[in-house]
Order: structure tokens, then C-alpha cells, then sequence
């Protein structure tokens, strides 16, 4: 046998460098389940788990509000149930409760990449449908109760009528957008408005956090109804056992006139969160919901323009699909036929990606 030859087969074999570094660059858990929900990059998948499930918990969490009388008259903030036990404001707290809470749950699906693939692309039409005509609905409820939510002052009217004008201006944009084959556009819009609607689930981690500084400070008060507060105090909740008439004509004079009939005066009530104080604790919760959603929102939409300035790459993708289903579609301006900055703003024409010698190419 050739020598040559020989010393080959006597060579032992050893795996190559090569091998193993494949080995140990094998995809991680959360690069696999990334690719199995359609996230072409892990942190995407991170930043999808770290928005969406404290907006899945939080729905999921108060759907026993839809229970009205058993559920929703011994969790809402101390008074609010005053005026959501009957009549306009209890219409209204169950149009927006009823539609709303849905939405929080149905919003997750419409994030996943894989269910918006050609196999699913049915059920993100009808759920992304769904979820805007609730949308439309649960704002004309925040509209309604918001004169009576946390007390219903100034801050917290105003805050709710921005923010009902600012989802509605959402989901029409990303509707506009869509019916133009505008994807990218689309997806903008559909991440403001989500981003905005979860501000609530922030502020919910704001006012606990702030009530408990104003019981430290210690000096803090809230105009109440007198009617509003003796029908808190009378209340077997989760505060406080009830009080007796006499009780609450000791503590506040004011709110009982002759014959023991309350009366329609206001009273001063010092804001402390201490069990056995349901007034105290009203009086700390009203003023801090317009302040914490004030708070949020602004947050809100700084993070998620943020997030659409840091990933223009996807923004570029979905515009290149945009143009050619543009494209087929007859639309004038393809590429821009939705909300683009080059149809209603100051910019460069937009060069399509592929554009050589009249002949489009496909972006594979």
C-alpha cells in the first residue's frame, strides 16, 4: 500500500474548529421561539413580552369588572360607586368596561409576525376590525363617565378627551393607511395608538406610588360632596365596615343639616391611605388619576417615537411591499399613496429600492 495513502488512514479524525463553533453558536430558547412567532430579531420578541403582558394581565385581570353589582361596586375607587350604581354613569362605565377590556386582550395577536403571515391574514383583518370599532366604542364611554371617574376634576376631563382624540386620530390614520396598502404607515399607527391606550396600565402603577407620598407629606386634601360621602362612609366595601349617621355627622358637621338630612355642601377631606378611612383613601385616589395619566401618556408617546426612529429597516421593508401592492393596485404615487412624509410634508422623493432601466425587481 502507497505510504501516502497509508498515513491518511492512521491520521486520527478530529472535529474541526469550524464544528465547534457551530456547536456553540446553536440557537439560544428565546432566538428559536423568536423565529417561531416570525421576530426576525431576539430583542423584538423581549420588547413584544415586556409591553404586552402587562396589558394582557391587567385586561384579563379585571374582566370580573363586567360583573357590575358583585365585582365593580367593591373595586372601584372609594365614592366613584355613588354615582356608577344607576342611571347615566352606570351606562356608561359598562359601555366603556365592556369594550375596552376586550380590546387589551385582543391588541396582543395583532403584534405577533406569524399570525399576520398569508396563512392567518384573514384573522388579523377581522380582529384588527374588531378591535377598532371597540375602540370607537369604549372612548364614547370614557366620554361619558369621565365627569364622575376619580372625581371627574379638570385634570382628569382633560387628559380623557386627548386621549380619546388622539386614538381615534390613530386608528383612522392606520386605517387610511391600509385601505391605501400604506403598510409601514399602517404599522406607525397602530403602534401609537396601542402605545397610547396603554397608558392607562401605567398610570394604574403611578397613582398607588403617589398616594402613598401624599399620606407621608401628609397635607393634602379633596373637595367631596357631602352626599357622595355619606353614602361612602354608610358602605360595607373593602375600606371600612359602615358607619352610622351619628359617626358622620361627627366627623363632618357640615354634611348634616336639620333633621339629620345630608346636606348638598362640600367638605375638605384630607387624603391618607389607612384601612378604616374609605374617605381618606377617595380623597388621596381622585387627584391623582389625571396626573398619572397625564404622566403616561406623555411617556407613552415619547417611548413608542422612540422605538419607530430606531427601526427604520423594518419601516423600509414594509414600504417596498407597500409599493409594489401599490403598485398592482392602480394607486397613484406608489410608495407614497398613504401618509408618507413625501405626500404631505417637506422631503425627498422617495427612490424606489430596485428601479433600473423602467424594470422593477421584487425584493426577494
Amino acid at each position: 500500500m502507497d505510504d501516502s495513502k497509508k498515513s491518511n488512514m492512521e491520521t486520527p479524525r478530529h472535529p474541526s474548529p469550524e464544528s465547534g463553533s457551530q456547536k456553540r453558536l446553536s440557537p439560544t430558547f428565546s432566538q428559536k421561539v423568536a423565529k417561531r412567532l416570525g421576530f426576525t430579531k431576539t430583542y423584538n420578541l423581549w420588547l413584544f413580552i415586556l409591553t404586552a403582558t402587562p396589558m394582557l394581565t391587567f385586561s384579563v385581570l379585571r374582566l370580573p369588572y363586567l360583573r357590575l353589582d358583585a365585582v365593580l361596586s367593591r373595586s372601584v375607587a372609594p365614592g366613584d360607586w355613588f354615582y356608577y350604581r344607576a342611571g347615566w354613569y352606570r351606562y356608561a362605565i359598562a359601555i366603556h368596561l365592556f369594550a375596552i377590556l376586550p380590546v387589551g386582550i385582543l391588541m396582543i395577536p395583532q403584534f405577533i409576525p406569524y399570525l399576520r403571515s398569508k396563512k392567518f391574514i384573514s384573522y388579523h383583518k377581522l380582529n384588527g376590525w374588531i378591535i377598532w370599532c371597540l375602540v370607537c366604542v369604549g372612548n364614547i364611554g370614557a366620554l361619558m363617565v369621565m365627569r364622575r371617574a376619580f372625581g371627574g376634576g379638570v385634570d382628569s376631563q382633560s387628559i380623557v378627551v386627548i386621549l380619546v382624540i388622539m386614538t381615534q386620530f390613530g386608528i383612522w390614520m392606520a386605517y387610511y393607511n391600509i385601505k391605501r396598502h400604506q403598510i409601514d404607515q399602517h404599522r406607525a399607527w397602530m403602534l401609537r395608538t396601542m402605545s397610547w391606550l396603554g397608558g392607562i396600565v401605567s398610570t394604574r402603577v403611578v397613582m398607588p406610588i403617589t398616594v402613598l407620598a401624599m399620606t407621608w407629606v401628609g397635607d393634602y386634601y379633596t373637595v367631596i360632596p357631602c352626599k357622595e360621602l355619606a353614602f361612602l362612609m354608610s358602605q360595607d366595601t373593602n375600606w371600612s365596615a359602615p358607619k352610622s349617621p351619628l359617626e358622620i355627622a361627627t366627623l363632618y358637621p357640615a354634611c348634616v343639616g336639620v333633621g339629620g338630612n345630608i346636606t348638598d355642601n362640600l367638605v375638605a377631606v384630607n387624603a391618607q391611605f389607612k384601612f378604616g378611612n374609605p374617605q381618606g383613601i377617595g380623597a388621596a385616589f381622585k387627584p391623582t388619576f389625571g396626573m398619572g395619566l397625564w404622566l403616561c401618556t406623555f411617556l407613552h408617546t415619547i417611548a413608542v417615537e422612540i422605538y419607530l426612529a430606531l427601526t427604520p429597516v423594518e419601516a423600509e421593508r414594509l414600504r417596498r411591499i407597500s409599493y409594489h401592492k401599490q403598485l398592482a393596485a392602480g394607486l397613484p404615487n406608489p410608495g407614497s399613496a398613504g401618509t408618507t412624509i413625501q405626500g404631505w410634508g417637506d422631503a425627498e422623493e422617495w427612490k424606489v429600492p430596485g428601479l433600473k432601466a423602467g424594470r422593477v425587481e421584487v425584493p426577494g
